[in-house]
């Protein structure tokens, strides 16, 4: 079960195609691109953004993984793969076009490196936890200085659902409830602490907090609500 989740995580998605040579020189330039392997950039590998707390945290967990206990969780900007194929019937088949679906990106991950949501994920399977550290970037400004409140809840629900995810499959939020209670400064690298509470049938119920790098500031907690989706059932 769990295999099959890390696999759907593991998103490997393919970037556009570049301009077509000029007819003259199609047959050896057509050799060349066909024996070239376009390789997804895994964006939850440290940048040149990341700031000094974000790739200390990076690096204890990722010392953390050497003994199984916790799972790095790569990430990458490209969602449309074959393990969501299955899924089609979920988002208004026929109504949304396969070159629209192609071009569809992770929309954490559409954002320049260091200007939107930086961010890495680990999950411990024995706990049922799942933990990101994330640094936001200056686009994802609210008030002057500090993230937006939707940028913070595009992560706690980004970091919710993976809980989810790894628990029972591929899921959707049915409820999310937060409270916010000190505001988080640009380019600020914080700690969202996940679990799952209980599962129910379909339903999924998990929570989460936010604190600083240190764990002394409480910025937000938050409570959740998921549901199972259930291939060739669809959602309308």
């Amino acid at each position: 079960m769990l295999r099959s989740c890390a696999a759907r995580l593991r998103t490997l998605g393919a970037g556009r195609a570049g301009a077509r040579p000029p007819a003259g020189n199609r047959g050896p330039a057509q050799r060349r691109f066909s024996s070239e392997k376009l390789i997804p950039k895994d964006r939850s590998l440290p940048n040149p953004s990341w700031n000094k707390e974000l790739r200390l945290l990076f690096e204890q967990f990722m010392k953390k993984c050497e003994d199984g206990s916790w799972t790095h969780m790569p990430s990458y900007v490209y969602k449309n793969t074959p393990s969501t194929q299955d899924f089609k019937t979920l988002i208004h088949a026929g109504k949304i076009a396969n070159k629209q679906l192609s071009q569809a990106q992770l929309f954490t991950r559409s954002y320049e490196e260091g200007l939107g949501f930086e961010y890495v994920m680990f999950y411990n399977d024995a706990e049922n936890r799942t933990v990101c550290f994330f640094q936001g970037g200056p686009l994802l400004q609210g008030a002057p200085g500090f993230l937006h409140g939707g940028a913070i809840s595009t992560m706690i629900d980004a970091t919710l659902g993976t809980s989810a995810m790894i628990a029972v499959g591929i899921v959707m939020t049915a409820n999310l409830n937060i409270t916010f209670k000190r505001p988080i400064p640009l380019g600020t690298a914080v700690v969202i602490n996940s679990q799952v509470d209980k599962i129910e049938g379909r339903k999924v119920f998990v929570s989460c907090n936010i604190l600083s790098a240190d764990e002394k500031t409480v910025h937000s907690e938050a409570t959740s609500l998921f549901i199972k989706l259930e291939p060739g059932k669809s959602l309308t």
